[in-house]
């Protein structure tokens, strides 16, 4: 038991161990058939990628699965792929119909991620009846690796918010593991918007690069005016792709803003130019000639006159719980006496003359 332990610890230091570990760990791409016919179809699962990722599956021509893809995109058959996406376990499944691809074989069904980190993984495959060719023979002579991890250098602007190409820097290390030295090396340097093929652009780096040697470089990336959302950075050199390097660009608002304004200012100038027009343009009013009537003559004003003459007020209506008074009547019998008041009028004797 103490043996098996020590061997366990043994094999756990030893530097080679780690590395095959690690490969176990790496993506898988099995086929259901390894040769077939264009018009047919074959079942493509794999296992170990990462859990809800995007792939994108192609049959590329003249690869390997020790070299890769070194045509890059343009040598499979892009218009026949399939975009899968796997479950959280990282395990996908799916069909594929077989297309020649425009190069010949040598063919593999090449499998990447479309976004978030790179990982790819090649299974060989045969498209039966496409021509078969060998593989072009490495270079001899300087053969530049990136040693590091490649990032990308830069920030937008006040500009790029209103449309201005997105620019940044492509930095990463490389060095030179062939025999000879490397003399101004030319790389191209492609921006890839989703699942489209790469635009490439060259960008030559001035310098020379011995054998066994590295060096850190920077090339310069632009994207076109107005771009927004989801790309990828590549770098070829050789034919062959050393390094890709997500980026996510954010959308120009100034740019929505810009026409929100234009959508309301122009309509309301349009406007006023519009009435300024018509104003000018309008005839001028003329009056309707007509009979004249004769003037009256004005009133003299005495002003002292509405002074002096009283105000007669209307009379108040009497209350609706009291009758309206009467006037007495009287009788000679029942005339008023001096103890019903005064009298009205004192009577005095008639005398009588001389008969």
């Amino acid at each position: 038991m103490r043996r098996a332990v020590v061997l366990i610890a043994l094999l756990l230091l030893l530097p080679g161990v780690p590395t095959a570990l690690a490969a176990d760990d790496r993506p898988t791409v099995r086929l259901s058939k390894s040769q077939a016919g264009t018009g047919g179809s074959l079942t493509v699962t794999g296992d170990g990628w990462r859990g809800r990722a995007l792939l994108m599956i192609l049959i590329c021509g003249q690869s390997v699965p020790s070299r890769g893809v070194p045509g890059g995109t343009n040598s499979c058959a892009n218009a026949d792929g399939r975009a899968v996406t796997t479950d959280a376990e990282g395990r996908f499944r799916g069909r594929l119909p077989v297309a020649e691809p425009p190069v010949p074989c040598p063919c593999v069904v090449h499998v990447a991620t479309v976004t978030g980190p790179k990982a790819m993984a090649d299974a060989v495959f045969q498209v039966a009846g496409h021509a078969v060719e060998p593989l072009p023979a490495e270079a001899a002579g300087g053969r530049l690796s990136v040693l590091d991890d490649t990032r990308l250098d830069g920030s937008s602007g006040l500009l790029t918010w209103f449309g201005a190409p997105p620019t940044r820097e492509l930095v990463l290390t490389v060095g030179n593991i062939g025999t000879e030295p490397v003399r101004n090396p030319v790389f191209q340097v492609g921006s890839a918007h989703g699942v489209f093929a790469p635009q490439w652009d060259e960008r030559q780096w001035r310098g020379t690069l011995a054998p066994g040697r590295k060096t850190r470089i920077r090339l310069p990336v632009e994207l076109t005016g107005g771009a927004h959302g989801d790309y990828t950075v590549s770098l070829k050199y050789g034919g062959k792709v050393l390094a890709e390097q997500p980026w996510r660009v954010g959308r120009p608002w100034g740019v929505t803003l810009f026409w929100v304004l234009v959508c309301l200012v122009v309509p309301a100038a349009l406007f006023r130019a519009g009435m300024a027009v018509v104003d000018r343009v309008r005839p001028p009013r003329t009056r309707i000639a007509g009979p004249r009537l004769p003037r009256l003559p004005r009133l003299p004003r005495f002003p002292g006159l509405a002074r002096r003459l009283p105000v007669k007020r209307p009379a108040e209506p009497p209350p609706a719980h009291q009758p309206a008074p009467t006037l007495p009547w009287f009788t000679p019998d029942r005339a008023p006496g001096p103890a019903d008041g005064p009298p009205t009028s004192r009577t005095t004797p008639t005398r009588k003359g001389p008969t």
